[in-house]
C-alpha cells in the first residue's frame, strides 16, 4: 500500500533543539565553551526522564521533564545562574525548524501527502514551536502524548497516528531524529526514516527503520 500520511517527530527532527543552548551562548559568556555539552545532556536527560516514567507509571507533561532535565544539566555543568535558566527555558518556546523543513513540507503537500507531528512535547509547547518555526499552514495535525497520558515508544501513542487520520500503520512514513523512536515505529507497523544527523551506529531493538537520512531533504522522494 502507498503512503498517504507523513508524520513526524518534533524536537530534534523538525526543530532543532540546541538552539537555546546555542543562542544563550551569544549573551552569557559562562556558555561560550559548555553550551554543545550542556544541550547533550539537557536532550538525554529529558528522554531518559520521560522513559523511566513511562515505565514507572508516573507521568506529567513534557514542560515538566524539559525542566528537570535543564536542572540536572546546569548542575552537572557547574551553573547556578537562575536567571541564565530561566533565559534557556524561554528560549526553548522560541525553537527553530532546521532550514530544509519548509520546502520539504510544501513538496509533500504538492504530493497531496497528509503531514502531522507526533511528539511527547505538551500541547501548549508544540503550539509554540509550530508557530516560532513558521511551519503551522504546512501541517494537518500535531499530535500530543498528552491525550493518552504515556511517552513514546509506548504504543497508544503510535496508534494516534491512525486515530486522526484514518489510515493504517502501512500507509504510514514515520520520521524521526531518535533511533529509538524510528525502530520502536518500524516495529509497530509503519515505515520508518532515521533522521541520524550525528553519524551514530544504529540502536540495537527489535524493529529498525527502513530509511537512513542525514537530513530532511530526500522525504519527500521516499513518500512517493
Amino acid at each position: 500500500m502507498s503512503i498517504s500520511t507523513c508524520i513526524f517527530d518534533a524536537y530534534g527532527t523538525l526543530f532543532d533543539v540546541g538552539a537555546a543552548a546555542r543562542e544563550a551562548a551569544k549573551e552569557n559568556t559562562a556558555l561560550a565553551d559548555a553550551w554543545p555539552g550542556l544541550a547533550a545532556d539537557w536532550r538525554r536527560k529529558q528522554l531518559e526522564y520521560s522513559w523511566l516514567r513511562a515505565v514507572a507509571g508516573t507521568y506529567c507533561d513534557f514542560w515538566q521533564l524539559t525542566q528537570d532535565g535543564l536542572d540536572w544539566a546546569m548542575e552537572a555543568a557547574g551553573l547556578s545562574d537562575a536567571a541564565l535558566r530561566q533565559r534557556l527555558l524561554d528560549l526553548y518556546w522560541e525553537l527553530q525548524a532546521y532550514p530544509e523543513v519548509p520546502e520539504m513540507l510544501e513538496a509533500l503537500a504538492g504530493a497531496g501527502k497528509a503531514t502531522g507531528i507526533l511528539s511527547n512535547g505538551s500541547p501548549k509547547m508544540l503550539d509554540a514551536a509550530v508557530t516560532s518555526a513558521g511551519i503551522g499552514d504546512l501541517l494537518d495535525a500535531t499530535l500530543s502524548v498528552e491525550s493518552v497520558g504515556i511517552f513514546k515508544p509506548a504504543a497508544s501513542v503510535y496508534d494516534l497516528v491512525g486515530q486522526h487520520f484514518r489510515c493504517t500503520p502501512s500507509e504510514v512514513l514515520f520520521v524521526s531524529s531518535n533511533g529509538w523512536d524510528a525502530a520502536h515505529a518500524a516495529a509497530y507497523g509503519f515505515e520508518t526514516v532515521w533522521v541520524n544527523r550525528e553519524g551514530l551506529p544504529m540502536d540495537r531493538l527489535p524493529g529498525a527503520p527502513a530509511h537512513v537520512v542525514s537530513d530532511l531533504t530526500a522525504i519527500s522522494g521516499l513518500a512517493l
